[in-house]
């Protein structure tokens, strides 16, 4: 540690974290939803999921964590993004550009999570790497601050701050707590208590407020890797979705918990032990909302039914050559998550072969269908436009499509 972040007063000293964790006597109820957590999470995680809706998952995440900072930009605007079409309003393509790479970041997270040893994923380094990754993907002017400064990605803040009513720790003092930080909750016992470790945890890295810019979105996306490197969500749901969904709640239990505690029936560190145990039974019935719904839309049996329905629509409404008799074979793509050749595809749709290429060419136009290369193997897709028949309520936003449209 260097001279310069030892150099804090008592005040910022990383015992005013505390307490990291509620005591013994708050947290059989928090364990007991951590359990139910788990539970069902484990779950779901071990259902399958087309690629395509994990991409469409990170978009939808993108989107939330952006809209909490008021930074987001429309679903279909995201959607054009990924197509290499920005907006000519400079504002917006700013906001394209950082929900990119918000979902750029998101997956380079979850292709490492399940390597990541607990020590690595709870480390100060760690923190500094996702801020790293998530800023360093976008331009200079991009990355300007209203003061003037550009943000330096993955660098520690250099001044003292106040984030609303809360003074954030003096900036010399930021090793030493991420240091703390990471030890502690790198060393809690795997298990339900783990579960609650991060939830609390995403607090106490808001509390410390370490850059310049994005801690909110880091302390999001750390989250989000915190869960996943349990294996409790496989990429198929995140927390993310329901701290937007449920903002005021989510700001209102982050600015309670930075509270001092209120005398000694509160607990004797410096922080509130009551606001704190709120706040991770917020968070917990809040991951446990997002699992069930997750496998509510993920059920096998009420899909069948949701593709019939998107390419009654298609056929009828849109018109763009997508016709029922791709029902069979869509649907046997969605059961096993896997590929199909064109020419075992085509076969399946028991049209001649001029019309079966013709309804995979639509089918791949309207991305019910992905694929690699002109020639390659098919996948099961899922554009925004289908959201509204294969996942209804899971991104509302996206549903209303365009403009217009």
């Amino acid at each position: 540690m260097s001279a310069k972040s030892q150099k804090f007063s008592l005040y910022d000293h990383p015992a005013q974290m505390e307490p990291l964790l509620p005591g013994e006597h708050a947290l059989a109820p928090l364990l007991e939803q951590a359990h139910d957590v788990q539970r069902e999470a484990r779950t779901l995680a071990g259902a399958g999921a087309p690629a395509a809706l994990r991409q469409l998952l990170r978009a939808m995440n993108s989107y939330y964590s952006n809209r909490i900072e008021g930074q987001h930009t429309l679903p279909f605007e995201i959607e054009s993004a990924l197509r290499n079409d920005y907006s000519h309003d400079a504002d917006k393509a700013r906001r394209q550009r950082l929900a990119l790479a918000h979902m750029d970041t998101e997956q380079a997270i979850e292709a490492g999570w399940k390597g990541w040893p607990q020590q690595q994923v709870w480390s100060a380094r760690m923190v500094q790497d996702i801020h790293q990754d998530l800023f360093a993907r976008l331009p200079e002017a991009d990355r300007t601050l209203p003061e003037g400064d550009v943000l330096v990605p993955g660098a520690l803040r250099d001044r003292d701050v106040s984030v609303g009513v809360h003074a954030a720790p003096a900036y010399a003092a930021i090793e030493a707590m991420l240091d703390r930080w990471g030890r502690f909750y790198g060393g809690v016992r795997r298990g339900e208590l783990q579960v609650v470790a991060a939830a609390a945890s995403h607090h106490r890295l808001a509390w410390i407020h370490p850059f310049r810019d994005g801690n909110g979105r880091v302390a999001r996306l750390h989250t989000h890797l915190a869960f996943g490197s349990l294996g409790l969500t496989n990429g198929l749901w995140s927390p993310l979705r329901g701290f937007a969904r449920s903002h005021e709640a989510y700001y209102a239990h982050l600015a309670a918990a930075d509270e001092p505690r209120a005398g000694d029936l509160n607990g004797p560190d410096n922080l509130s032990e009551r606001a704190l145990v709120a706040w991770v039974a917020y968070v917990l019935d809040l991951c446990l909302d997002q699992v069930r719904f997750m496998t509510g839309l993920l059920d096998i049996a009420g899909m069948k039914g949701r593709i019939a329905a998107c390419l009654a629509f298609e056929e009828n409404v849109v018109k763009a050559g997508v016709r029922s008799e791709s029902l069979r074979a869509l649907h046997y793509l969605w059961l096993t998550q896997g590929e199909l050749e064109r020419s075992e595809f085509k076969a399946m749709l028991g049209l001649g072969e001029r019309l079966a290429t013709a309804q995979v060419t639509a089918l791949l136009k309207r991305g019910l269908l992905a694929t690699d290369s002109p020639h390659g193997k098919l996948r099961f897709g899922v554009p925004q436009h289908a959201l509204r028949f294969y996942f209804p309520n899971l991104w509302p936003e996206a549903e209303a499509g365009p403009p217009g449209q």
